[in-house]
């Protein structure tokens, strides 16, 4: 099989993902299914059936450490809390740079660390507090690159920490932590006190000098500040901790804890545990006539049970640290999840978050968990328990929720491969790539906005729909998007009790957690907030963000057209005026022109690619001769030079930022000597000359008018709180973003970060 065969041969997106995510080197679809497969027969007929996948780790590592790449196959792991001491923060730091360079995400909790203001016996006689170290963190974060990409962090904190004030509002400063999402382990103490709007204490014993730090709050205005920030800034997330130690498969452990949660929460995690991911994909389990096949969709949930073990034990040796691999040999946690639940329901006719959508989704999240119970229930009998195991799994209020007779009685004789088993991330490239809906999010939007800019034509903006609208309307010949059924959805549309209705549905049947954002609309209130956050809380749910349309975090795709100011050309040589961001998409109807500079290494060859309109230059090529130079440092100067005029850098802005190169000493000695050189005194210079001699000669070309070289002045001084304002573009593609599932997802080349 081919991978147009696979995808569609027209969808040149997923193609694309497939080719730049998960593909190895050269190799073809039917390698690449071999490697990620290793040789599971029934797991190459899931995904050539579109039914699973792995998460991205596992598709595009898997094997390659056979290649002496250093790789893990797990997404995310949690980090051992860094203890209230210097060398132990500093290993936390270390660790997570491991880590990422490895491929992997991770969390971290800082709770251990005293608050602001606490006595310490070194130079600094008191420490800056908890929240200080979050910058050492993003720092790291920062610098390990994971295959042109940053890591992914998630910082936490107690509710009862004294320094939970400032952990709150840290992001309300857009330079600081921009890097890692994060999030307040919240507990039903501090529920019970919003509700009652009684007083809440902060405490905190540090345990070198036994000094007590303590705090008395109002809970209900401290509630009001968490509930404010998100509206505002769409962070802190809240993870609502008793019921993340409360409902699972190892709530009656007494060896056991959580040390916090993965970047984007659905996995809450010990010391050292990492998730390996995969996602069902519920839209594949339609039948012609409407109906949800629940006897295929149990046999293929224990086929991706079984491949998720495969890749555990396949994978153990490769985690980046010994406290990772220890973890998982005595945990052995997996994720499998969903993806396509937005989907499944439209093709059953389903309204997204109605009540008929709750009772279909809790048929179909017991036949999960059922059905990953008693897989993992057989791979016990067969390879023995993991080995932390102990019978009071069965009094757990999850297993009993979840297990049938059957299923009660042969976890009973051979107990569990696994400690968890499902969670629901948000599959945003995956699921991207396969054309459905992340996790169990409702569909964003009926389409999105795409527009495509020139410089020399109107701006145009057209609608994208999504593949589920796009095939519905196809096939039932609509024209118009206003007479889809009502069953269409969307997230900004949807009341916020429904959406969270429909995440306790299925958090009742997790026993991990999920990824999961409320998308409100810009006219929502803080008071808003706060109602879904409470209602939340008492629905059972682990964790949830919101990101409201338009706050003051960037990074959320536009679903109708803004209104421009357009302003009438002046003459042919005046240019669009690009927004701050903007990238020009350089046409095949560009005309070349090129020079052969000499510079003090030898022969320098230098073309220059302009608009035919405007004269305006948008692209260069430079190659070193036979002879001396750096053909590398000439290609990545000349794709700089190419993104600034692409960006609405004129050529003699370029020119001069080049002039002020200096000078180099091979060419100032063969200018005294051989006196053949370029003009210029090194090769940025000369060539900034030659860009300007074969601008103004284009321009003569095209009868225009040169346009005046501009005075090139200081930039005005900006705040950082504009600098820094998040990105609403693709880093990759300069398309919009969506913020799904604690993700900016990038509908339009696959782009996912979690942020």
């Amino acid at each position: 099989m081919k991978v147009q065969e696979w995808l569609g041969e027209d969808n040149k997106l997923a193609i694309d993902i497939w080719e730049k995510k998960y593909r190895n080197g050269n190799e073809n679809f039917d390698e690449w299914l071999n490697r990620v497969s290793a040789g599971n027969e029934d797991l190459k007929e899931l995904i050539t059936k579109k039914k699973f996948l792995f998460g991205g780790r596992i598709l595009s590592n898997r094997g390659l450490n056979k290649e002496g790449k250093k790789i893990s196959y797990s997404n995310c792991y949690v980090l051992s809390p860094p203890e209230d001491n210097i060398e132990s923060i500093f290993e936390a730091a270390k660790k997570l740079a491991r880590t990422f360079s490895y491929g992997g995400g991770c969390g971290i909790d800082i709770s251990k660390l005293s608050p602001r203001g606490a006595v310490i016996n070194n130079a600094a006689k008191s420490t800056s507090g908890s929240v200080s170290f979050m910058d050492l963190y993003d720092l790291v974060t920062s610098l390990i690159g994971q295959s042109g990409r940053r890591g992914a962090l998630m910082l936490s904190i107690d509710c009862t920490h004294p320094d939970l004030e400032e952990f709150i509002g840290i992001k309300s400063d857009l330079s600081k932590v921009n890097k890692a999402n994060i999030s307040v382990k919240i507990n039903d103490g501090f529920m019970q006190a919003v509700k009652n709007k009684t007083d809440f204490e902060l405490k905190f014993i540090r345990e070198e000098t036994g000094e007590e730090i303590i705090k008395k709050i109002k809970a209900d205005e401290l509630f009001h500040k968490l509930a404010e920030m998100n509206w505002d800034y769409a962070e802190p997330g809240m993870l609502f901790w008793d019921r993340i130690k409360s409902y699972n498969l190892l709530s009656n452990n007494d060896d056991f804890q959580y040390a916090g949660v993965n970047p984007c929460a659905e996995e809450p995690l010990p010391a050292g545990g990492s998730c390996l991911l995969g996602s069902i994909n519920l839209a594949e389990y339609v039948t012609q006539n409407k109906q949800f096949d629940y006897v295929s969709f149990r046999y293929d949930v224990k086929k991706a049970i079984v491949a998720l073990n495969e890749v555990l034990d396949e994978g153990l040796p490769l985690h980046p640290l010994e406290e990772q691999q220890n973890s998982v040999r005595d945990w052995r946690q997996i994720g499998l999840g969903i993806m396509g639940l937005a989907d499944c329901l439209i093709k059953m006719g389903i309204k997204y978050g109605s009540k008929r959508a709750v009772y279909t989704c809790d048929l179909i999240g017991f036949n999960m968990a059922e059905a990953s119970l008693y897989s993992s229930a057989i791979l016990a009998s067969k390879y023995g328990t993991y080995p932390k195991y102990n019978n009071k799994v069965l009094e757990t209020e999850f297993f009993q929720m979840n297990a049938s007779t059957e299923t009660i009685e042969i976890v009973k004789k051979h107990g569990l491969r696994n400690s968890q088993l499902l969670t629901c991330a948000p599959t945003g490239t995956i699921s991207t790539m396969l054309g459905v809906s992340g996790g169990i999010e409702p569909i964003f939007a009926n389409y999105y906005i795409r527009k495509t800019q020139s410089l020399h034509n109107e701006d145009f903006e057209y609608k994208v729909y999504t593949p589920i609208v796009k095939e519905y309307i196809d096939s039932n010949n609509i024209t118009d998007d206003a007479d889809l059924p009502d069953y269409f959805v969307t997230s900004q549309q949807l009341d916020y009790a429904n959406r969270i209705e429909m995440q306790a549905i299925w958090q009742s049947h997790i026993d991990a957690s999920i990824s999961s954002t409320v998308n409100l609309p810009n006219s929502a209130t803080v008071e808003d907030v706060k109602k879904l956050y409470l209602y939340a809380w008492e629905k059972g749910l682990k964790g949830i963000t919101v990101y409201r349309d338009g706050c003051k975090r960037s990074g959320i795709l536009i679903t109708e057209p803004k209104s421009k100011e357009t302003s009438k050309p002046e003459g042919a040589s005046e240019s669009t005026e690009l927004k701050r961001g903007d990238v020009i998409q350089v046409k095949d109807d560009v005309v070349g022109k090129k020079r052969k500079l000499m510079s003090g290494c030898g022969t320098l060859h230098c073309k220059a690619f302009f608009d035919p309109a405007t004269g305006d230059i948008l692209e260069t090529y430079f190659s070193k001769g036979s002879s001396g130079g750096c053909n590398n440092f000439m290609i990545g100067l000349s794709r700089m030079i190419s993104l600034s005029a692409r960006a609405g850098c004129d050529v003699y802005t370029i020119a001069d930022q080049l002039d002020s190169c200096g000078v180099c000493a091979s060419y100032a000695v063969r200018t005294a000597t051989k006196k053949d050189t370029s003009k210029g005194s090194c090769c940025p210079i000369a060539i900034g000359k030659a860009l300007i001699d074969m601008y103004e000669e284009f321009q003569a070309e095209l009868n225009l008018k040169i346009k005046t070289p501009p005075v090139v002045k200081s930039a005005k001084k900006q705040t950082i709180q504009e600098e820094k304002k998040g990105y609403a573009n693709c880093p990759e593609c300069g398309e919009s973003l969506v913020f799904e599932g604690g993700c900016n997802t990038c509908k339009s080349c696959g782009y996912s970060k979690c942020s």
